[in-house]
């Protein structure tokens, strides 16, 4: 079976090595770079939703997704609307109703940021902002109910911005386990790499997801 890690919208598809060195796969892992896959695409969120909706469907099974931040949210997107193809699910740093003022400010501060950091990411300044801008009106309130595979939700003791909605996924995913991780922030998979492979090995081991379906 297929596992799918997801980076978030300031990473790229390298920003989960150190968490995938430590993890014991017996299958392949992926990492899709989100700015790749959008391409020439206008940067918007359903733009690039559809396009990773289409990677996902190109695997042949099941497939388990692991995603931070924007990752995060085209994981909760794709197992809303495909209950069936997705295996497991593990939130880093999630949010489900996307907050607003916190988003306006953040979008700000990218508008100062020199334009070699955006290139090193693998995307310009332009695209960047946009697809920020582009996920301010997503609200998933009413969908999470929907989804039906085994699913964690992980978020640092610091990621003050992420607590509050990781608390509450893990209330409306039924059966969703949640994990805070001390004394970290919310870049996990880089930062915190090795106590989130041990969280996230933990939970692949010990759910019954691999026989599923």
């Amino acid at each position: 079976m297929d596992y799918v890690f997801i980076h978030g919208l300031g990473q790229d598809f390298s920003s989960w090595n150190k968490t995938i060195d430590n993890l014991d796969l017996n299958s392949n892992a992926s990492c899709p770079d989100l700015f790749s896959l959008l391409g020439t695409s206008d940067p918007t969120y359903n733009n690039l939703y559809q396009l990773f909706h289409e990677y996902c469907e190109s695997f042949k099974g099941p497939i388990n997704l692991c995603g931070i931040s924007l990752g995060a949210i085209l994981s909760l997107n794709y197992a809303i609307d495909r209950p069936d193809k997705v295996n497991s699910l593990v939130l880093i740093g999630a949010q489900y109703k996307m907050p607003k003022v916190l988003l306006t400010i953040q979008n700000f501060m990218f508008y100062v940021i020199p334009k070699s950091v955006f290139l090193k990411m693998g995307t310009d300044k332009k695209k960047f902002i946009g697809l920020a801008k582009s996920v301010k009106q997503l609200d998933f309130s009413g969908k999470l109910t929907d989804i039906q595979c085994d699913s964690l939700i992980v978020c640092g003791e610091k990621d003050f911005a992420n607590k509050r909605a990781s608390k509450h996924l893990s209330k409306y995913i039924k059966g969703a386990r949640s994990v805070i991780i001390q004394d970290a922030g919310h870049e996990l998979n880089k930062d915190s790499a090795s106590k989130l492979s041990v969280i996230i090995t933990d939970f692949w081991n010990n759910n019954d997801h691999k026989t599923k379906r």
